[in-house]
C-alpha cells in the first residue's frame, strides 16, 4: 500500500467515524427531543416525560459520551495507520 492510498484510508475512516457521530448525535437530539417527543410523553424519567429529558439532558449526556468515543476510536485508528503519539 503506498503512503497515499494508506492516508486515503485513513482520512476515509475519520471522515466515517465523524459522519456516523453526527448522525447519531442529531437523531438523538432532534429526532427524540424534537420530531419523537409527543411519542416520548408517556414515559417518565425523574418527574418529567422522555422526549423533554432528551431535549434537555440526554443530548448533551449523548454528545459527551461521543466525544470520549471519537477520541478512544481515532486514537485506535491512529495506531493501525502508524500516526499514533508515542
Amino acid at each position: 500500500m503506498s503512503a497515499n492510498e494508506g492516508s486515503n484510508a485513513y482520512w476515509s475512516a475519520n471522515v466515517r467515524l465523524i459522519l456516523i457521530s453526527l448522525v447519531i448525535w442529531a437523531l438523538v437530539s432532534f429526532g427524540f427531543g424534537i420530531i419523537l417527543r409527543p411519542l416520548l410523553s408517556g414515559i417518565s424519567v425523574g418527574g418529567t416525560d422522555l422526549g423533554f429529558w432528551f431535549a434537555q439532558q440526554g443530548s448533551i449526556l449523548v454528545f459527551l459520551a461521543l466525544i470520549f468515543f471519537y477520541a478512544w476510536r481515532m486514537n485506535q485508528l491512529d495506531k493501525e495507520h502508524g500516526v499514533d503519539e508515542e
